[in-house]
């Protein structure tokens, strides 16, 4: 499958700018499976200087500065993606139990970006709370096979959880939405992270696109689409990384277009930087996730 992917933003000052800088984390970095090409990256006004920034995750991030004033910054970003074709990933008889991945994982001596020991911990958005673990305890078991654990902890999360566009934002914290019941991709990804790592599996925070379609026989609304969260969980040398999307309570496919892995949301947010002046923001995102076969 091979998509065409744009992502806008638009980024509205209350009052005068005199100074920005931003760091996106836009292009996609380099991940199994899928490849891509094309990219661009367009800035109005024009940036005094733009260069790539190193991380420490499979992410990468590009430092803006813009020195004029400004009201208004629109940046936009576009690529072509490809993800391989295969087929689904399923849970299998053989797959390793838990408490085998778990102690792989401490074993490991892969200490790359994407190696299981970096993503073993708690980070800033994702302390180890008790009350999770609890919560998702009988799933992850220590003899449960992991990938049909995790598949079933990713259902659990979308049966119980409520999606409510706007309830939740980037800095609520995990035990919040989790408490209340409700929140947003990222919130999901969150809690799920949070009760794999309690249980000594490495599990990372994955922001993406996914394909949407529009209701039969209606035209696919330009804009329309979103940026996405979901998990990625080490599931022992032999199968490696596997996404799972616990706000559709699937497993990751060839609609999941990757484009960076941190620790947790801060790793990864699409967009972050400070600005002099001004006395308030208004952003505006709009994104196309677009079929190559479907594009006239």
């Amino acid at each position: 499958m091979i998509y065409h992917i744009r992502h806008q933003t638009i980024v509205h000052y209350d009052a005068l700018v005199q100074l920005a800088r931003f760091n996106l984390r836009l292009r996609p970095a380099p991940w199994p499976g899928q490849w891509t090409s094309d990219y661009h990256l367009a800035v109005d006004p024009a940036p005094s200087s733009i260069e790539s920034r190193p991380s420490a995750w499979p992410v990468h991030v590009a430092r803006l500065e813009i020195d004029s004033l400004l009201h208004q910054i629109v940046i936009e970003s576009s690529f072509r993606a490809g993800i391989q074709d295969s087929a689904p990933i399923e849970p299998q008889d053989d797959d390793p139990i838990i408490a085998a991945v778990a102690q792989a994982a401490l074993e490991a001596r892969d200490m790359g970006s994407a190696g299981p020991a970096q993503f073993l911990h708690a980070s800033p958005r994702v302390p180890l709370l008790p009350q999770i673990g609890a919560w998702a305890g009988d799933l992850l078991a220590s003899d449960r096979p992991i990938v049909g654990a995790a598949l079933a902890l990713a259902r659990r999360i979308k049966g119980a959880f409520a999606y409510v566009s706007g309830a939740t934002d980037a800095m609520t914290p995990v035990e919040d939405a989790f408490a209340a019941r409700h929140g947003v991709c990222q919130d999901f990804a969150h809690v799920m992270v949070a009760a794999l790592r309690w249980f000594g599996l490495p599990a990372a925070y994955v922001s993406g696109y996914l394909r949407t379609d529009p209701p039969p026989g209606m035209p696919r609304l330009v804009g329309a689409d979103a940026m996405h969260a979901w998990v990625m969980l080490w599931c022992g040398p032999t199968r490696g990384w596997i996404g799972f999307d616990p706000t559709n309570g699937v497993i990751a496919g060839d609609g999941h277009v990757f484009v960076a892995m941190g620790r947790d949301y801060a790793d990864v947010a699409p967009m972050d930087g400070l600005f002099v002046g001004g006395s308030g923001q208004n952003v505006k995102v709009m994104v196309d996730v677009m079929p190559e076969e479907e594009e006239t």
